[in-house]
């Protein structure tokens, strides 16, 4: 079997043609599928010629493309590989699986990802639920869960163990811990001394964490250890229908929501990050949506005086959706839940609740979106 760069299992998808023309090959497969491919680039994916054959990584520097790279045919091999010559006379085959598999764009960044999504409470009016009794042992459980937390942005397990110490082993099989001013991980209660007004039992409205950071951490996790209060049921919507909702319906204060900057700024004794930019940032080509909605932290608008109006005003036209019953779900938390939810795109809160009447502790961390979706493929790739 052909090595390839990377440590999936590919189907010999035979190819039909290959045709070298100039700095370029063309590749040809059955069904009518092509894919031009440069020789530099084909050099690169070359086993042993173009990478290692241990760890998969490239092993030509940019500074070494020259004429070495230059092919000097291209063809079919008898098993539907493509076979390549250089030059220097040096002969290889590369696997038409994985070229097929560039060839249908399953190599982009949402590659074994699940297909991302966007809800309100008439799709789903509760977190999608998977029993997480056997989390820790059970990697297809693992999976099934963190494929609807990519999926829908929020996801629940219920009956895990309530030790305070259970966030961290479940991060030991997700990935590295986000690690912010609260700690790596943190515990969320009412406090005498407090330094967030999650630590109280007042009513929070719909909010994303951190927008303070220059990228907030990706996924939040709160895990239930206790809870005989009254009240205090959380709340999650869905920020993609919310920003779809906008398009739609309320365009100028989708502008503003999306032109205007903020600044927010964590108020610590300890610490001071501060961020300017809109409460609706798409950043870059091919980046996943950012919503800063802290009030809280937001503390002063960074625009023209003459925007400061409609800036105000779209953001009660942006929060009125937030907590509308069509997009905002409502759930209790039992000891043993775990809920998972997409801090870049699902905003979430809580209703009120009596601290003195009774306890409710969760243990809460973050984890970047990059090694969530990591452990994902890596357990499709195992569970295939």
């Amino acid at each position: 079997m052909t090595l390839t760069p990377d440590f999936y299992s590919y189907p010999q998808t035979e190819l039909a043609s290959a045709e070298l023309d100039g700095d370029w090959v063309q590749l040809g497969w059955p069904d009518g599928l092509t894919l031009r491919a440069h020789r530099f680039w084909l050099t690169e994916n070359t086993p042993g010629r173009g990478f290692d054959r241990t760890s998969r990584e490239s092993i030509i520097d940019p500074s070494a493309i020259a004429d070495q790279s230059r092919l000097s045919f291209a063809d079919v091999s008898k098993d539907g590989s493509l076979h390549l010559t250089w030059v220097d006379g040096e002969q290889a085959m590369l696997h038409p699986g994985w070229l097929r598999h560039v060839a249908d764009g399953k190599h982009r960044p949402g590659s074994y990802l699940p297909t991302r999504q966007q809800w309100d409470t008439s799709v789903i009016s509760e977190p999608p639920t998977t029993n997480g009794s056997r989390v820790l042992e059970d990697s297809a459980v693992m999976y099934h869960w963190l494929s609807d937390l990519a999926r829908y942005g929020v996801a629940r397990m219920t009956q895990t163990p309530t030790d305070r110490s259970f966030v961290k082993n479940l991060a030991a099989k997700i990935g590295p811990l986000r690690s912010t001013n609260f700690g790596s991980t943190f515990t969320v209660e009412a406090k005498v001394e407090r330094d967030s007004t999650a630590y109280t039992g007042l009513n929070l409205g719909q909010h994303t964490d951190l927008p303070t950071r220059e990228t907030p951490p990706g996924f939040q996790f709160l895990h239930c250890v206790e809870n005989t209060v009254a009240g205090g049921w959380s709340r999650m919507t869905d920020g993609e229908a919310i920003v779809a909702e906008l398009i739609e319906h309320h365009p100028e204060a989708y502008a503003a929501l999306t032109d205007l900057h903020w600044i927010f700024f964590n108020r610590s004794p300890d610490c001071d990050h501060r961020w300017s930019g809109p409460m609706i940032d798409h950043g870059g080509p091919d980046q996943p949506l950012t919503l800063r909605a802290f009030y809280p932290v937001r503390a002063f608008p960074d625009m023209a005086e003459g925007d400061i109006p409609r800036a105000y005003a779209a953001m009660k036209v942006f929060s009125d959706l937030a907590h509308d019953d069509r997009f905002q779900m409502r759930f209790p938390f039992t000891p043993g839940d775990i809920v998972g939810f997409d801090n870049r795109r699902v905003l979430h809160g809580r209703d009120a609740f009596a601290p003195s009447e009774g306890s409710r502790v969760l243990r809460g961390m973050y984890i970047d979106q990059d090694e969530v979706y990591s452990t994902l493929r890596v357990l499709g790739r195992s569970l295939a």
